[in-house]
């Protein structure tokens, strides 16, 4: 009997939420996705260390020996993401995610401009247009900004996507996809009902994803849906005919390590009946927001964590460019990770308080107990980002 991976390749697109290109290699998928959470983890891989080096040193020639650290730094964090896309579309054939700093999430003009960067980064380097998504946050202002962008013909993924408002919004803004969060809606509700799971097909996540890909297809919307952020692989089976999946890893094992009958859950030839269709402008968008206190709350529980990650990486950067220019590594500490996402204080981090991406959390609970104490990240992040104890 095929397995789980198998079977769902043959309906689904899958795309590897990863920047391991190892991981890539292992599980070939057509598509991978990465954000600066996962170049972090990333970058804590020995074999990458070239990659960031190779940022860093570019960078500084392009700024020139009197430009400021930070300067080097922002510089660098644009080229090591096209680096690692370019990295990962020598083993996919087929497109990378690149995202958009999550701290431009609420600026449409500043999200335009770093759009027309990073892709300019990779044609300079002889990619088209068509391998590269840009990622975007679904807020208002940056489905506002993907609308111009796919004018441009810079195509776009609009991320932490948790509501059927930005869903609809960004169908009518012309995105080229939209990768709603399945795992982090259910921690939402978990959380908020105090049930302990829920299954498969009872999924808040996963009646959410169909709710979106049902309407899309019943109205022709040509937006791709590619469900994100997975807990368990029953999400994944209950969302097979989606138009893509992106999962981790860790997932990705699973499934290839299980054989039973996967049945087609979503049709596009044949979506359910979905809800009359409707007009999303500013005001309606803000309302609906207003009134979905997952969305709203998880959105920008999301914008948070991505920012946290790309000031983490940041730091590491700078410490690095230390190194690599004979200067001292900085005597301050890199953010202190632990107590920023130990948000009850109880000493250890829960999936539902870390703020990060989902990959670097399972990348950093070895033991997979669903929680880390400052040990695991200490290990996991390594020396450069050792946090104090004191």
């Amino acid at each position: 009997m095929a397995t789980l991976l198998e079977q769902l390749s043959s309906m689904t697109v899958v795309v590897a939420d990863t920047g391991d290109l190892e991981a890539i290699r292992k599980f070939t998928p057509r598509d991978a996705t990465t954000n600066p959470s996962l170049i972090l983890a990333a970058a804590q891989i020995p074999a990458y260390q070239s990659l960031i080096d190779e940022a860093l040193h570019s960078s500084r020639q392009l700024l020139g020996s009197s430009a400021a650290v930070e300067e080097v730094v922002h510089e660098a964090l644009d080229e090591i993401c096209v680096i690692f896309g370019k990295e990962i579309l020598k083993i996919v054939p087929g497109r990378v995610s690149t995202e958009v700093d999550a701290r431009l999430s609420f600026d449409t003009e500043a999200t335009i401009t770093k759009a027309h960067k990073l892709i300019g980064l990779y044609n300079d380097a002889g990619i088209t247009n068509d391998r590269v998504l840009i990622k975007i946050a679904s807020t208002w202002e940056g489905i506002k900004a993907a609308e111009v962008l796919e004018k441009d013909g810079i195509h776009c993924n609009l991320t932490l996507l948790f509501g059927f408002a930005q869903a609809v919004a960004c169908a009518e803004a012309g995105v080229t996809l939209i990768s709603p969060f399945v795992g982090r809606i259910l921690d939402w509700y978990k959380a908020d009902t105090g049930r302990d799971s829920y299954p498969g097909a009872e999924d808040p996540g996963v009646i959410s994803v169909t709710k979106i890909y049902n309407y899309f297809k019943t109205y022709g919307y040509k937006t791709e849906i590619m469900g994100a952020s997975f807990r368990n692989i029953d999400e994944i089976i209950e969302l097979a005919g989606c138009d893509l999946l992106t999962i981790s890893p860790k997932l990705l094992d699973q499934l290839r390590n299980t054989e039973d009958t996967l049945e087609r859950k979503l049709d596009a030839e044949n979506p359910v009946a979905a809800e009359s269709q409707m007009n999303m402008d500013k005001l309606s968008f803000a309302s609906m927001m207003e009134a979905d206190r997952m969305a709203h709350e998880k959105l920008d529980e999301g914008i948070g964590g991505f920012s946290k990650a790309i000031e983490t990486l940041e730091a590491q950067l700078a410490h690095r460019l230390a190194v690599l220019e004979g200067g001292a590594a900085f005597s301050h500490a890199v953010q202190e990770i632990f107590m920023l996402n130990d948000l009850d204080g109880d000493g250890c981090i829960t999936r539902e308080e870390w703020l990060g991406s989902d990959a670097v959390f399972d990348a950093l609970d070895h033991d997979h107990d669903g929680r880390l104490v400052q040990d695991d990240v200490r290990s996991g992040l390594g020396a450069a980002l050792a946090l104090t104890t004191a």
